[in-house]
């Protein structure tokens, strides 16, 4: 009886509309009444031996939040009220609970925000998910920001391994959910280690093969870092036919574009390398942490919009992430030397330094990068050797009387450090901040404060002081955007039968405190954090818990038969 009853619910729960809300208050009321019987059948199934009513039994909840602003992720207009939390579900979310409800603990939300656990698209939190330090594993710079889910593998980064992968974060415990993509970097070097040569029709056919291991087992879809060595060694043709991978196994095409200043290509031209990916590859594709980098492509935001959204309105589906700062971060190779350089690895460029042969034109591409950056008082060193952190290239130089580029190969020499490079215009970061397509990413690397407080900072410095943004927006993307483009099921909105993925915080306080000097801050303001229901983040302070699961994309039906 009961089994069938859940069966009835699921079903009508699928016909309802999110709009019921809007009805009249005495046919809302009575089909909210339903509308939350039929709610609990279907997401306590766990309980359903102790479920033989439905009317008005009391019904126990884990967690009641009472009295917040919810925004559920599918309005813009927040409702004053509650959200229900049993198990790892959520049971309601928006007007007062029903007198049905009774909750083991009540937590008081008066004058708080709550909205769906903040998703950051673009992370670099691989290593610190995959620890042997437990509380690296916590995530707790992401947590103290809100952040319930965490994607990896980004910038072509990520393994192709994905099953492994998947079993680590099981093994032992992590602080926020994890979904990942398969990466082109570790795809290609698998088969041409760091050449800069096109693979032969065999090597391509491997390289496949791996692409499509990592989309049977769950990857998002394939990720590419083309400015990055030996990334860049790639032609846009060897790149669409590992996307059509991807796209067979219904997967997306996220991209750290070639060049986001003018170091090659340009901005422009790598936006429409993007587009040609998308289009030849017939898959979705998205552009990683959108910027104008540099000095000779500041202000060229319009112009970027305007191509993009011309797409999108001709159906391609393009969206893109960023993150709410002016600096950058890269390493000081990535962002100086000319890909040529870096070809071999380390010792081979080390080499280059002492091949007088060589030396005119380093130097010259050197200084031309250099000059993208807007100099060496725009070069911030942040992550690495004491010996240089905190100070820019220009201190350096002047520290030791030298060029500046002699100084440069100077500090490359003794290794390669993380910078912050000041090279982007608020106008720009405002304008793609906007769009209804652009969703809030963190990037997150050492010695950036971006780790620590790009969703804290969005909203204390955009919405709060600048009035770019509006909280509703703010909300959006930061979740339910999010969650929608990277296909998380179950995810990004304070929906019934929904993952209680929720973030609770004060509109008064939630601020970041990571600065450029002081990167590693905890951000201030969020009170409650629930990650699959359990709380992460309680009275403001982290409780310890590893609650969070990978997200395993689901492949397209057929696509991973073994002939596929």
């Amino acid at each position: 009886m009961v089994q069938k009853e859940l069966a009835r619910a699921r079903r009508r729960l699928l016909n309802w509309p999110h709009s019921f809300y809007k009805k009249p208050s005495r046919a809302r009321h009575s089909m909210r009444k339903s509308f939350v019987t039929l709610a609990v059948l279907s997401t306590l199934a766990p309980f359903a031996p102790t479920l033989h009513a439905a009317g008005d039994t009391p019904v126990a909840l884990d967690l009641l939040l009472r009295g917040g602003t919810v925004y559920t992720g599918d309005s813009d207009t927040p409702v004053v009220g509650d959200v229900g939390i049993a198990g790892d579900r959520i049971v309601f979310a928006g007007k007062a609970a029903s007198a049905q409800f009774t909750a083991k603990r009540v937590i008081d939300a008066t004058g708080m925000v709550v909205a769906p656990g903040f998703i950051d698209a673009h992370t670099h939190a691989d290593a610190d998910l995959h620890s042997n330090d437990p509380k690296k594993r916590l995530n707790i710079p992401f947590l103290t920001q809100g952040v319930t889910t965490a994607v990896i593998g980004n910038d072509g980064f990520g393994g192709f391994d994905i099953a492994a992968q998947t079993q680590k974060l099981r093994a032992a415990p992590v602080g926020t959910n994890v979904a990942m993509y398969v990466g082109f970097g570790p795809v290609r070097m698998s088969e041409l280690g760091e050449a800069n040569r096109a693979p032969t029709p065999e090597q391509l056919e491997a390289m496949k093969k791996r692409v499509s291991q990592g989309m049977c087992e769950g990857a998002l879809g394939l990720s590419t870092g083309l400015f990055y060595t030996p990334q860049n060694f790639s032609k846009t043709e060897e790149v669409i036919e590992l996307a059509k991978v991807a796209a067979r196994h219904g997967g997306i095409y996220d991209s750290h574009i070639r060049d986001e200043s003018m170091y090659n290509i340009g901005l422009k031209g790598s936006i429409d390398e993007v587009i040609r990916i998308g289009h030849e590859a017939k898959l979705p594709v998205h552009v990683a942490h959108i910027k104008a980098l540099g000095v000779d492509v500041q202000g060229q935001s319009g112009d970027i919009i305007k191509r993009i959204e011309k797409e999108r309105a001709g159906g391609l589906d393009i969206t893109a992430d960023h993150y709410p700062w002016t600096a950058s971060s890269t390493r000081f190779s990535a962002a100086l030397l000319p890909p040529w350089a870096n070809e071999g690895g380390r010792a081979a460029t080390l080499q280059r330094f002492d091949d007088a042969s060589q030396q005119e034109r380093l130097r010259k591409d050197m200084r031309e990068n250099l000059r993208l950056r807007g100099g060496p008082e725009a070069i911030l060193f942040s992550a690495g050797s004491t010996k240089y952190v905190g100070k820019t290239l220009a201190d350096v130089a002047k520290a030791s009387n030298a060029d500046p580029i002699d100084a440069a190969i100077a500090v490359l020499r003794d290794g390669d450090l993380m910078i912050a490079s000041f090279n982007q215009s608020d106008d720009d970061v405002c304008a793609f901040m906007k769009r209804p397509w652009v969703m809030t990413s963190s990037d997150s690397s050492m010695g950036h404060p971006r780790a620590y407080g790009t969703f804290a900072r969005k909203y204390d410095q955009y919405v709060v002081k600048e009035h770019t943004i509006s909280l509703a927006q703010f909300i959006r993307g930061s979740s339910s955007l999010t969650a929608d483009t990277l296909g998380l099921k179950q995810r990004g909105h304070l929906r019934p039968g929904y993952y209680a993925d929720v973030v609770v915080f004060d509109p008064a306080r939630y601020a970041a405190k990571a600065t450029y000097t002081q990167p590693t801050l905890l951000s201030e303001g969020v009170t409650t954090v629930l990650v699959n229901g359990q709380l992460a983040v309680d009275g403001g302070k982290p409780t310890g818990v590893g609650a969070g699961q990978p997200l395993l994309r689901t492949p397209k039906a057929g696509s991973c038969s073994s002939s596929g």
